[in-house]
């Protein structure tokens, strides 16, 4: 019966073979069977990563209750998000100058409430190293530029088509020396201005153009001229109408005006930012910030305060700022992160209709 049946569908739908059979199927990349979807991708500050598509997050009218995009331990919180395509890469720079990427089909796809994988278990870093920064990335364009920045003050720019090919144990983005660590990775378009900060409330504000483009295993140059006890604690590239945040270890901090960081030639020693005194303790961060942005403390006991930025004043670039945070005693302030807002300020905001590079900027 089944031959029958087959035979009777044969001789009424057979036509030429369509199908091409060859000795040699050439390269294939696994890629081509992956569908090309808009995704979210979320880091967490401890480094959790996940991704989910850009369906997940119905849009809601103001006022509904959002939904939950990750949990986290007491002491985690979500700190990166930003929408990529499957195909798209996200960069991972480490302390020591090496780079790894990932595709972003290659990050696990999890539930709007699951924590997520932990990065170092995607990427072969080694077991001494630690993640400085990451970015998104849609292509590798030439008139694009990475710009890099040490803990000892050397700033770096190498195009973003020189890293369009890193082996899976990683490629070597700046050559840091031992004593030395990198700490911050900003993509830029050859027209920014950089703005250096250091421990000691220090700053220098300089073109990007004063930086020439120099390849992958290159050092860099001096961007700003440190103390023997100072030391660099954050990089800015200024590309929207903004102020900037600093903050102490000792729970200090203000926003300034952008205009009031002159700009100079990189190499010089700044222009102070934070007035630093035994009550303000040493510089921990400077941040270029809005309204609309929100951070999150970190002390050195665990204890975690989230602070909406409308809400600190904008004061004078020499001063000492004002109390956001009040610590027990022998505690001080250790990090400070931009984070994402609530799900339900994401989707009133329409958080999930712009650009990567508008969100994670």
């Amino acid at each position: 019966m089944i031959k029958e049946e087959l035979i009777a569908v044969r001789d009424k739908y057979a036509d030429e073979r369509r199908t091409e059979i060859l000795d040699d199927a050439g390269e294939f990349n696994i890629e081509d069977l992956i569908a090309e979807e808009e995704m979210v991708i979320t880091i967490s500050h401890n480094g959790y990563i996940k991704r989910l598509p850009v369906t997940t997050y119905r849009r809601q009218v103001r006022g509904g209750r959002g939904k939950s995009g990750q949990t986290t331990r007491e002491t985690d919180f979500l700190e990166h998000l930003f929408i990529a395509s499957t195909h798209d890469y996200i960069l991972f720079f480490t302390a020591k100058g090496q780079l790894y990427w990932l595709k972003v089909y290659e990050i696990p796809q999890a539930g709007r409430t699951a924590q997520g994988k932990a990065i170092v278990n995607l990427i072969e870093i080694e077991k001494e190293d630690q993640i400085a920064a990451m970015l998104p990335v849609r292509s590798f364009s030439e008139s694009q530029f990475v710009m890099l920045a040490t803990r000892k003050g050397q700033v770096k720019k190498t195009s973003l088509s020189a890293f369009s090919h890193p082996r899976r144990n990683g490629i070597i983005a700046i050559g840091v020396p031992e004593d030395d660590v990198l700490i911050e990775a900003k993509i830029t378009d050859g027209s920014h201005d950089v703005i250096l900060a250091t421990s000691n409330g220090q700053a220098i504000r300089f073109p990007e153009d004063k930086v020439r483009p120099m390849g992958r295993t290159a050092y860099g140059v001096r961007g700003i001229n440190l103390e023997h006890d100072d030391y660099v604690v954050g990089m800015v590239t200024l590309n929207r109408d903004s102020t900037l945040l600093v903050v102490s270890e000792k729970g200090l901090g203000k926003r300034s005006s952008v205009e009031e960081y002159r700009v100079t030639n990189r190499g010089g020693k700044g222009i102070i930012t934070l007035r630093s005194t035994p009550k303000t303790g040493k510089l921990v961060t400077i941040k270029e910030v809005v309204d609309d942005d929100e951070m999150i403390l970190i002390t050195q006991q665990g204890l975690i305060i989230r602070i909406a930025l409308s809400g600190v004043k904008v004061i004078g670039r020499n001063t000492s700022g004002v109390k956001l945070i009040n610590l027990n005693k022998g505690d001080k302030v250790v990090d400070v992160a931009r984070i994402v807002p609530d799900e339900d300020d994401d989707q009133e905001n329409g958080i999930l209709d712009q650009n990567p590079e508008e969100i994670e900027q």
